[in-house]
């Protein structure tokens, strides 16, 4: 379908008025990256409403500079209310969520006088649970209580003091609607073991049954989903929707046009959030666990009722399941190839092809059966609960009970359903699998503490290609990729497999509104060693205090963290007071104590690893120079990157040149783009690892940087 001439007519007006209303000038990447998406969503014929033409993905690379939130939506907003289909804008981060939703999307309502709508969605587990707030504050006056079930959830261990007070102020803050039940809008970060305990899932919840429903955070920022125009999510809510089949949280995909910022991200996120773990020892902790919740419970239910009887059932599977795992821990412990250094108190083994032994297999069998088993008589007992939230019928569990008790047995359900995911990922055959589809990740890690150890093992999928095809773009209307670093050594390749785009999608990468060889240089000194030989951290301390000379603002990037601290520590006795490690306290603090120290004259350096290198934004005189240290090749141990590089093996590919120097490529390009952050920056980008130069691949990566004038010391 061609877009009508007024839709048309809508995007260029609005893109006017927004230039005027805000007084600043078109940019020509920002203008082709509208038409672009624009065209892209014009060329999807329908029938019905239904898309009837092939799948497709609009894939945009768009540096820094180009303003591609307000192009994104300039173009498609629009377009979606002329179909009739909700927006979906997804991102990788909380705070670029926040700034859509705060900034962005009223900035262009106000300038463009189009009339839209949006809402912000989040998992429910970002949002205050007033039911478990109350019990928390009620449990804690009432030490011998029997309505503590919920806070069996809860690992055992001191609480800090003052937290009955912090409750006490979360409770006025929600009750004044001075806070609107969101975590990440509460004045100060809330621990995870702390916010846990107010904050509940799908599993927990009772829902229109629970006496808070009317005054529900989650529920209140709902409301409005159904009918906004634009639902602002994250990549995490969209996968987790998917997971449900899609339609579930959000519009299903049929009926949505989505964006995903940040989209370079997506494919590792597809990964987390389809893998699966259970850590064997922390499990049977977790049966006792259960096994008290089901003593506690059993005095409030009638011997004679199916509940009670269940309670029965559900005691016996566990103590299977515990028998199975106890055989696992033993196999696992006795008949792998442990390895632990001296420094480190865990050892991994990765099943080679995701074959496991046939003993431990075996076992795996049994193991899912008898999970299989809990995850059934924990699901028969949720359910009579449940039912007796139904008022128009009787039933033989009291509400008060149910009330209690839902969300507890509703918890121990969830966590046994992600149990037997893993359980089940590890019985699938890898025996006939597709060639073009690498066999899953299998992998254990066994980890010794002072007083006890535990053995975790894992599954996951090694590309997200058919996940994100079969579950996403096969079946969304439209979709719209966009980052700063899509493409790896300048193609789109990498992202195309790993994402499993669709053959009809169109790429695009949009050319930078930055004067790059006037704005900054790449320099690569000469070094005394090489980042494998053992001198190496000695050869940083050493040249790094005369790289950073004469500069206010520099930010040091490492790939190692044990490096950047190795470093710190030699330098810090000379240069006091001049080093921040991203370490030393909260990000936001680090960053803004180094503006402080810029905007009072004196001279900061800040030392980083891979968060720093991509998700930090210090424009102007607040960051003048980025020093790589060494280039950022993944880790040679992690399972994930080690089965897909087998599986490249033995399809006769190198996976060094496939998957590790395409990988590194995108870090390194990240890590640069930290230096410029608008046209009126300037700046050096200075590179430690000399291998850049005296490798062949060398001079893929420098060739895939931004074109700055480049100096090395031959």
């Amino acid at each position: 379908m061609a877009l009508a001439d007024d839709t048309k007519q809508q995007i260029q007006q609005s893109y006017r008025d927004v230039l005027a209303g805000k007084g600043i000038r078109a940019r020509y990447g920002q203008r082709l990256m509208i038409a672009e998406i624009a065209r892209y969503m014009g060329d999807i014929t329908e029938n019905d409403g239904q898309r009837t033409s092939p799948a497709s993905a609009c894939v945009v690379e768009a540096g820094t500079g180009t303003g591609k939130t307000l192009a994104y939506l300039i173009a498609a907003i629009p377009v979606a209310r002329a179909l009739g289909k909700t927006l979906v804008i997804s991102t990788a981060t909380v705070a670029l969520q926040d700034q859509i939703v705060h900034k962005d999307l009223p900035d262009l309502r106000k300038h463009s006088k189009q009339d839209f709508s949006w809402t912000l969605a989040k998992g429910r587990g970002r949002y205050l649970c007033m039911s478990r707030l109350e019990a928390r504050l009620h449990d804690e006056g009432n030490g011998d209580s029997d309505t503590m079930p919920l806070f069996l959830l809860d690992s055992p261990g001191q609480q800090e003091p003052g937290t009955r007070a912090f409750f006490e102020e979360m409770l006025a803050s929600y009750g004044a609607r001075t806070w609107d039940g969101d975590r990440d809008h509460w004045p100060d970060q809330i621990p995870d073991d702390v916010w846990r305990q107010v904050t509940t899932d799908h599993r927990q919840c009772t829902n229109r049954h629970c006496s808070y429903f009317d005054s529900c955070a989650f529920f209140d920022a709902r409301k409005d989903l159904d009918d906004a125009d634009i639902v602002v999510a994250n990549h995490d809510l969209v996968l987790a929707d998917l997971a449900l089949g899609g339609g579930a949280i959000l519009p299903e995909p049929e009926n949505a046009l989505f964006i995903f910022d940040e989209a370079h991200h997506l494919p590792d996120k597809a990964l987390n959030h389809f893998a699966a773990s259970v850590p064997l020892n922390a499990t049977r902790q977790w049966l006792k666990q259960l096994s008290q919740a089901l003593g506690k419970m059993q005095p409030f239910l009638s011997p004679t009722t199916l509940a009670a009887k269940t309670i029965d059932r559900v005691s016996h599977a566990s103590r299977d399941v515990d028998v199975a795992l106890t055989a696992v821990y033993d196999e696992a412990e006795q008949n792998t190839g442990w390895e632990f250094s001296e420094e480190r108190r865990s050892a991994q083994w990765r099943y080679p092809e995701g074959e496991l032994p046939e003993a431990l297999a075996e076992l795996a069998a049994s193991t899912r059966i008898a999970t299989a088993n809990l995850v059934r008589q924990l699901g028969v007992l949720a359910e009579e609960l449940q039912k007796a939230f139904d008022e128009r019928k009787e039933h033989e569990v009291d509400r008060d009970t149910a009330e209690s008790w839902y969300p507890v047995i509703g918890s121990f359900h969830a966590r046994s359903e992600d149990q037997l995911r893993l359980w089940a990922a590890w019985c699938e055959t890898t025996e006939g699998r597709a060639v073009k589809s690498p066999p899953p990740a299998r992998w254990a890690i066994r980890q010794r503490w002072d007083h006890a150890e535990d053995i975790t093992l894992y599954s996951s999928p090694v590309l997200a290609d058919n996940l994100l095809y079969s579950r996403l773009w096969s079946r969304a209307y439209g979709a719209v990729l966009t980052s700063a670093t899509l493409t790896a050594l300048g193609r789109f390749e990498r992202l195309q497999s790993r994402a499993g785009l669709p053959e009809a999608s169109r790429f695009l990468v949009v050319p930078s509104s930055f004067r790059y060889a006037e704005m900054a240089t790449v320099e690569v000194p000469a070094m005394t060693a090489m980042p494998t030989d053992d001198s190496f951290t000695d050869a940083l301390v050493a040249r790094l205090p005369d790289v950073w000379a004469g500069e206010k603002a520099t930010l040091v990037l490492f790939t190692s963290r044990r490096q950047m601290h190795l470093v710190r520590d030699a330098l810090a006795p000379e240069y006091p007071e001049l080093i921040t490690t991203q370490d030393d306290m909260a990000k936001g603090e680090v960053l803004r104590q180094h503006c402080e120290r810029i905007d009072a004259g004196r001279t900061s350096v800040l030392f980083g690893v891979a968060s720093f290198a991509e998700g930090i934004d210090l424009p102007g005189h607040y960051l003048g120079h980025v020093v790589i240290t060494r280039l950022p090749f993944s880790v040679p141990d992690d399972p994930i990157e080690a089965s897909l590089a087998e599986w490249v093996t033995q399809r006769g590919g190198n996976p060094f040149m496939e998957i590790t120097v395409p990988s590194a490529s995108i870090k390194l390009v990240q890590a640069v783009g930290r230096l410029l952050r608008t046209e009126e920056d300037t700046g050096r980008v200075t590179i430690l690892d000399r291998r850049i130069v005296t490798r062949r691949y060398g001079q893929l990566l420098l060739d895939a940087l931004p074109p700055f004038r480049r100096l090395i010391e031959r």
